[in-house]
């Protein structure tokens, strides 16, 4: 894949507190990249120092193997922190200003309101606007000149549940389209539902990272049971495809392969002289897995 951003042992303090901590990253393109953390975990300030907004104490970082400039900024479309608009302008009037500081054609307006579902309040004023709404024209600013890169920090928060799904529908679009995004949020289920990696963060250190999946256990586990549980755990350590056994009560709980289903496992135990009396398949608790990662 093609390195988009790369993140070498970047550190950051404000005074006495440890913001980051040596963190390394790398973000390929075409990834939807999610940076997850409690509040105070350092998401922001990674994601300034990246744009180039703060400078790391130390560490370094390049976007598409270069070191940053003006120019390569131009081409990374950005929404952090809170939306910053003129609320007695209208939305074509702010994204008209947006686009004479970013020295792209204001001809550009009305494609990126079409994209948001905004054309149809054009003319409205900013502070007529939904919190939902207002979210959807900072990030028709961001496409501002069709970046390939988005820098959102999140970008649901404070929303209503139509607001947060409006804006996960917007993201899920702009990745389809091949663009790469890397968004700062500290809410799991949203990560969840819209990221493919993610990089956890826990005041100022990198705690894991790599695809959603691995990192957060996104796996089905399957819970088996008979009338001889040390027997059945011995078995099921014998079969081929099988990990992650673990005791629940009076029930064994285990992950198995790609490819490997509750029949593959019940006739494979069968033909081992077990007679399962329950096999089923449960969903791992994601929430309880994240928990556990920044304790």
């Amino acid at each position: 894949m093609n390195e988009i951003l790369s993140v070498n042992n970047v550190s950051k303090r404000y005074g006495n507190v440890n913001a980051l901590n040596s963190i390394s990253l790398q973000i390929n393109k075409g990834e939807i990249y999610g940076i997850l953390g409690p509040n105070g975990s350092g998401k922001t300030t990674t994601l300034g120092i990246i744009l180039g907004v703060l400078n790391p104490d130390r560490g370094s970082y390049s976007w598409n193997g270069n070191t940053p400039t003006k120019y390569d900024r131009k081409k990374i479309g950005s929404l952090l922190e809170t939306p910053n608009f003129y609320p007695y302008l209208s939305a074509r009037q702010n994204l008209s200003i947006a686009c004479k500081v970013k020295e792209v054609s204001e001809g550009d307006v009305d494609r990126v309101l079409s994209k948001l579902d905004l054309l149809n309040r054009a003319d409205s004023k900013f502070k007529t606007f939904s919190l939902g709404m207002k979210q959807r024209l900072a990030i028709a600013s961001a496409l501002l000149g069709n970046p390939e890169t988005l820098v959102l920090d999140e970008p649901t928060n404070g929303l209503d549940p139509q607001g947060i799904a409006e804006i996960r529908n917007v993201i899920l679009d702009l990745a389809n389209e091949g663009k790469t995004i890397i968004m700062a949020s500290h809410i799991l289920d949203e990560v969840e539902k819209i990221c493919s990696h993610v990089a956890i963060l826990k005041l100022g250190n990198l705690l894991t990272y790599g695809p959603i999946e691995s990192v957060l256990n996104n796996q089905e586990q399957v819970v088996v049971a008979s009338e001889n549980l040390v027997l059945l755990e011995r078995t099921l350590s014998q079969i081929d495809g099988v990990s992650r056994i673990q005791k629940n009560g009076d029930k064994l709980s285990l992950i198995l392969a790609s490819g490997k289903d509750s029949t593959y496992l019940n006739k494979a135990l069968f033909e081992k002289g077990i007679v399962a009396s329950e096999i089923s398949i449960r969903k791992t608790d994601l929430e309880s897995n994240f928990l556990e990662l920044i304790k």
